[in-house]
């Protein structure tokens, strides 16, 4: 694995490679990230940012959301995978945070994952983008690309590989190296087509190295 020196030598090359790295759901609150990255999962970004104008003009608050019959809430996600249950649990969600937060979204992991379609990698999600407390969510892009890099063990769990990168980055960087990591692994060493030829960090990424030596072999 790389040592904590070398995962910040690998990570400020991506903080210069995705300077402007951020979130890229759409939202204007807490409660519009919270409801938007439930939608997130199993899904695109893209998509889920196509959906939510329209959800969000018809249930701006929690308290819209949880009045709102399933029935009125299923057409306006109806392009994002699995809406039947993301409209349940986003309703679920919204009442819990009328029933027990008054309407306000909490701002402690504990409490954000007691609420309905709420795992850890989302509340980190919140903690970090709606609030600015340090987090590291760990997405397949994150878990891809710290294991391509040894930062993280190959066999290393969502839960294992958090808390590697919390142990070797300092703090105040977790959100900013939440965001890079998922820029690098989006556009640049992406899960099919990884673009290690042009990589900055090939030198010190034995995946890559390997994959090169492949395509070397091939050629012959």
């Amino acid at each position: 694995m790389l040592s904590k020196q070398k995962t910040m030598e690998a990570l400020t090359k991506m903080y210069d490679m995705f300077p402007e790295a951020h979130g890229e759901l759409k939202h204007r609150n807490p409660y519009e990230l919270l409801i938007a990255v439930i939608l997130s999962a199993q899904a695109t970004d893209v998509s889920v940012n196509k959906a939510t104008p329209a959800l969000f003009e018809a249930f701006p608050t929690p308290e819209k959301l949880a009045a709102a019959p399933i029935d009125d809430i299923i057409p306006k996600i109806k392009t994002i995978g699995l809406y039947r249950n993301k409209a349940k649990n986003i309703k679920a969600c919204a009442q819990q945070l009328m029933d027990r937060f008054s309407g306000q979204v909490p701002q402690t992991r504990e409490e954000l994952i007691s609420l309905p379609g709420v795992g850890r990698k989302t509340a980190n999600v919140v903690l970090g983008d709606a609030f600015g407390i340090p987090a590291i969510a760990v997405d397949t892009h994150v878990e891809r690309v710290t294991k391509r890099l040894r930062i993280c063990k190959l066999n290393a769990s969502v839960l294992e590989v958090e808390e590697t990168l919390m142990r070797k980055v300092p703090k105040e960087l977790w959100v900013k190296t939440h965001h890079t990591l998922i820029f690098f692994g989006r556009y640049h060493c992406t899960a099919r087509s990884p673009r290690c030829e042009v990589c900055p960090l090939l030198d010190m990424c034995q995946d890559g190295k390997n994959r090169m030596k492949e395509k070397t072999l091939n050629v012959k």
